[in-house]
Formats: structure tokens, C-alpha cells, sequence
């Protein structure tokens, strides 16, 4: 008789363990992407625009390794060193950091625009992770000139 009341003891303790090794485990490497400050200047050309925004991961580390929108035949990932443009196939995104694709530096090109974005518009983003999957978000789409460094208001929220 004394069996039932240890053996129900030792379930209950192996799957308390069992879900405190899981919590401890999937948290340190699951991302928490948040994307902010999104935005496309107003394009020059027909065909062609960029983008940029920011992810700030609060989890483990991701891999951004597609875009897509459509709005563009095909959307490509780039970075710029010492003002030399490079596509990429992909980025890391580092656990508890973050990703930056700003002027000058990485960015996402927009291949083949099926309409030319205007100030004003917003335009539908898919961002693809490996771990994260997709995020959907919507760019502005801003004055050509536009510079959020500039913009004291755009990052006062972050």
C-alpha cells in the first residue's frame, strides 16, 4: 500500500524537473524579434527601392535568410562596407542583440517595383527566419531625403 503514495511522489517530481528543464532551455534559445522603424524612402527610380529597419532579439540568436513583398519581383538582402554594395544571402541576428539595416550600411533592395511606392503608402513586408519564421511588416514609404537619425521623434518610443 505504501507503493502507490511513493511512485505517485516520484511522477509529480519527475515532471516538475521535466518542465523546469524545458522552461529553462527553449527560453535561452527561442528569439524575441521585435522589427521597429521600418521605411522605404520614396524611390527615384521605377524599378528599384530600398529598405531599412531595425530588429532588436531579446532571445537566441536568429537567422534572417529571405524577404519578399509584392510590391517587387524579388527582394534582396544587402550590406555596404567602405561604400562597396554586396548582396548577401543572409544575416545573423545575435542572440539578445540586434540587426540594423540603416543608410549606408545594410539595407534590402526591392528588384523589378510592379508599381513605384509614393510618400505615404505603406508597403507589405515578409520578413523570413529560420527559427522565427515569418513576420509580416508594413514599410512606410517616406520622403526620399528622410533620415530617422535625424527624426529625434522616431526613436523617443524605443
Amino acid at each position: 500500500m505504501r507503493r502507490a503514495p511513493v511512485a505517485a511522489g516520484a511522477i509529480v517530481l519527475a515532471c516538475a524537473l521535466a518542465l523546469t528543464a524545458c522552461g529553462s532551455d527553449s527560453s535561452g534559445d527561442t528569439p524575441e524579434l521585435k522589427v521597429e522603424g521600418a521605411f522605404i524612402p520614396e524611390p527615384a527610380s521605377d524599378d528599384m527601392a530600398a529598405g531599412f529597419f531595425l530588429v532588436r532579439n531579446g532571445g537566441g540568436a536568429d537567422t534572417l535568410s529571405s524577404v519578399s513583398s509584392d510590391i517587387a519581383g524579388q527582394v534582396t538582402l544587402h550590406s555596404t562596407k567602405d561604400g562597396v554594395m554586396k548582396e548577401q544571402d543572409s544575416f545573423a541576428v545575435p542572440a539578445n542583440g540586434e540587426l540594423d539595416f540603416e543608410r549606408g550600411g545594410n539595407h534590402l533592395m526591392f528588384e523589378n517595383l510592379k508599381r513605384k511606392p509614393k510618400e505615404g503608402d505603406k508597403v507589405t513586408v515578409k520578413l523570413r527566419f529560420d527559427k522565427a519564421g515569418t513576420v509580416t511588416v508594413s514599410f512606410p514609404v517616406k520622403a526620399a531625403t528622410y533620415n530617422p537619425a535625424s527624426d529625434t521623434s522616431s526613436h523617443a518610443s524605443h
